[in-house]
């Protein structure tokens, strides 16, 4: 229509405006608003590069939650060591005495023990960049070495993985398991709770479970009181209905899951319970449970077990359930994952229980520390409070797994979205640093998770992989298995050069043998020589 208004210049002053406005929210530098971090929105990247580290100013420190990470090591070492004490005393007062106490261990022996064979040759170690483990110990008596040691001699070697999000569901842990059973010998998938909202996710082993409440130690406040105190590294804790029951059955999503050479089963039976289990779907047994304080096992070995099935029958008001280790022989790893914990969680464990478990697994030989990924953040560059608190976490694990070796992984590789794509955090090197510091300062073993990362290309490559989610954070199966194969690499590497030493020590030994009797034959061919008779003095004829 002729007779109609042009808009048009309207239009252009609106876009005018909008351009106007965004060039001066560029200039607007980044703020802290009620202790979130406000990025500069620039759209004027490609033209004008503002120093926003210097607008903004690096705080101090990562906040830390003090009450969280508060813990009397003292009390611990104490809780630990009552536990310890009254263990012997039942023992030898069954001993002295004679008297029947509740067994700790139930044993079902199915048929002959056996185990998966163990490769009769190592196969050879896959190329690519070798990032090694760092060794602080300074003692003299590494119990790294004994851990390599272990491996050497084919006896049963356990691992813990303690970790948050990174490892939930075996990322990492899966192939690490994998690497090192298809190494050293051994089977199954290790740990599995008995009851868990995230066991769908998990791929190592399928558990179907009914008539369990789960907690997770994460939502420790929310927890019913009576059951606070009965978690242990796992991080969850399940009280039972009447004829709750769990499954477990072996997965092809790795070698050597299925089948496994036995299983334990972790529980609490305050009172008196019955307990069913069946193996195979074929093979049943009742065990009538006393009731005790202690931690409870049922051990299954003898047969080639693919599924497994724990079952109340009765006293389900007593038990508390934790779950199955699956595989008993070679080398085992569990996975103790919870989300969000940055490490903290582990002081609300009871050490009490900790060390039962470790007991009854045989004894932890190496545990791994995965944490600071939920603490690290753009911006932040000291760490050293957190640092101080990774000290305690291996101390307080030394004290819960007396015989294990303590490696801290070092934070993976992370990126951030800038005005200038994505770009690496600048608070991983720092959070590093404080990781490896903290491993130093303890005399346990560090192993840096950004630089293998970084020698693979870094998160970039692994997001273009399809290694790592679009957060540039978390790593997801794929990114795990080129991790743990890399720590994998790392592992072995400890144990080649441990081989190397002791076989340079032994043929010292031997040469010093070879030289010690070389000796002793020559003294005692020279004592045992025949002695030359002395010619009697020449008479004097000389007269007086």
């Amino acid at each position: 229509m002729n007779g109609g208004r042009d808009y048009t210049c309207r239009g252009w002053m609106a876009v005018t405006a909008l351009i106007a406005v965004l060039v001066g929210v560029s200039f607007i530098p980044p703020q802290s608003v009620g202790g979130i971090t406000l990025r500069r929105a620039n759209i004027l990247s490609d033209l004008i590069d503002f120093d926003d580290a210097a607008a903004v100013g690096t705080p101090a420190e990562a906040a830390i939650d003090e009450e969280e990470f508060r813990v009397d090591l003292e009390a611990v070492a104490k809780q630990v060591a009552r536990h310890a004490a009254t263990a012997d005393s039942l023992a030898r007062s069954a001993d002295s005495l004679r008297t029947v106490l509740p067994p700790v261990t139930y044993d079902w022996e199915i048929g002959p023990v056996d185990t998966l064979p163990r490769p009769a040759a190592l196969p050879p170690q896959e190329e690519g960049p070798l990032r090694p483990i760092e060794e602080f110990d300074t003692t003299g008596n590494d119990p790294l070495k004994r851990f390599y040691a272990r491996l050497l001699g084919g006896r049963p070697v356990r691992i813990a993985v303690l970790g948050d999000s990174f490892i939930e569901g075996d990322i990492l842990t899966a192939d690490l398991r994998e690497a090192l059973q298809e190494l050293y010998g051994g089977s199954g998938a290790g740990f599995a709770p008995m009851a868990s909202p995230l066991t769908g996710f998990r791929r190592t082993v399928r558990t179907e479970s009914k008539g369990w409440t789960p907690y997770n130690i994460m939502q420790y406040r929310t927890t019913p009181e009576p059951l606070r105190g009965d978690f242990f590294v796992s991080g969850w804790v399940c009280r039972p209905e009447e004829g709750a029951q769990t499954r477990w059955t072996g997965s092809d999503a790795r070698r050597r899951l299925d089948p496994c050479d036995g299983a334990r089963i972790l529980f609490l039976s305050r009172g008196r319970s019955r307990i069913e289990v069946e193996v195979n779907d074929t093979l049943r047994r009742s065990f009538g449970i006393e009731g005790s304080e202690a931690l409870r096992q049922i051990v299954v070995r003898g047969t080639p077990l693919h599924s497994l099935l724990f079952r109340i029958a009765e006293g389900a008001d007593s038990v508390v359930g934790y779950g199955a280790v699956l595989g008993i022989g070679g080398v085992g790893v569990d996975n103790y994952s919870v989300r969000s914990n940055n490490g903290q969680a582990l002081f609300r464990t009871d050490p009490a229980l900790n060390a039962q478990a470790d007991a009854l697994v045989g004894g932890y030989d190496l545990v791994i520390l995965q944490y600071g990924l939920n603490i690290m953040q753009q911006g932040i560059l000291r760490y050293t409070n957190y640092g101080a608190q990774v000290e305690k976490m291996i101390a307080y694990v030394r004290e819960c797994f007396p015989t294990a070796a303590v490696l801290v992984l070092g934070v993976s590789d992370r990126s951030v979205r800038t005005d200038h794509g994505f770009e690496r955090m600048d608070a991983v090197p720092h959070m590093t640093a404080a990781q490896r510091a903290a491993a130093r300062a303890a005399g346990a073993a560090f192993w840096d998770t950004a630089a293998a990362m970084e020698a693979m290309g870094g998160m970039e490559r692994f997001v273009a992989e399809g290694w790592a989610g679009k957060d540039y954070t978390h790593i997801n199966f794929a990114g795990g298995r080129e991790v743990a194969r890399a720590l994998a690499a790392a592992l072995r590497d400890g144990a080649c050069r441990e081989a190397r030493n002791r076989e340079v020590l032994r043929q010292r030994e031997e040469l010093g043998r070879a030289v010690a009797d070389g000796t002793r034959q020559r003294l005692r061919r020279e004592l045992l020589a025949p002695v030359a008779p002395v010619p009697p003095p020449a008479s004097d004829k000389r007269m007086p």
